[in-house]
């Protein structure tokens, strides 16, 4: 893969794909998530179909999928933005991202970084209003962190919140960037 990084929404006929790397240990050791055709459709199909303010996206390089990146402002869930905002200032407006690469063959290549990247070009694109991208991660899990530091994130806070995996440690790292 070598062309730029470009996204697309995500479609209900992309679920098997999202099952398929929600099942790879790198994927599911972070993200917890069932990976049954029923179960991939009742938590990304509500998004697919627009009636969730967040918003999916599949990663492409030279037009094929490697990962997905999730966007959506953090004041649109409250249950998430009361206990960040705990930890650290959260502006009106702030966007949040999460990610993963999907196949393990595509890790350790830098393409989570270029796919966050790319992903923050697209928010300040897209919502011109945020003046931030805000990104909690669990600590154990540096790959993450470190995407997000290559990618010019700052970390700016640290502090419990609710892993996804019920096996971590509720210590979260926020990072944040600044619209330029």
């Amino acid at each position: 893969m070598t062309g730029p990084i470009t996204f697309r929404r995500v479609r209900e006929d992309d679920f098997p794909l999202l099952g398929t790397w929600l099942a790879h240990h790198h994927v599911a050791r972070w993200w917890n998530h069932e990976t049954s055709p029923e179960a991939v459709a009742r938590d990304f199909g509500p998004t697919a179909r627009g009636e969730e303010p967040s918003e999916d996206f599949l990663a492409l390089r030279d037009g094929l999928p490697f990962g997905l990146v999730q966007r959506c402002r953090v004041a649109d869930y409250p249950e998430e933005l009361a206990p960040l905002a705990e930890l650290v200032d959260v502006p009106d407006g702030a966007a949040q991202l999460d990610y993963f690469v999907g196949a393990p063959d595509d890790t350790g290549r830098g393409l989570g970084t270029a796919m966050i990247a790319a992903a923050v070009a697209r928010v300040w694109r897209d919502l011109p209003d945020a003046p931030c991208v805000i990104v909690s991660v669990v600590a154990a899990n540096r790959p993450s962190w470190r995407a997000l530091e290559r990618a010019g994130f700052h970390r700016i806070g640290a502090g419990d919140l609710e892993p996804d995996n019920p096996v971590d440690q509720p210590l979260h790292y926020v990072y944040r960037l600044d619209r330029p």
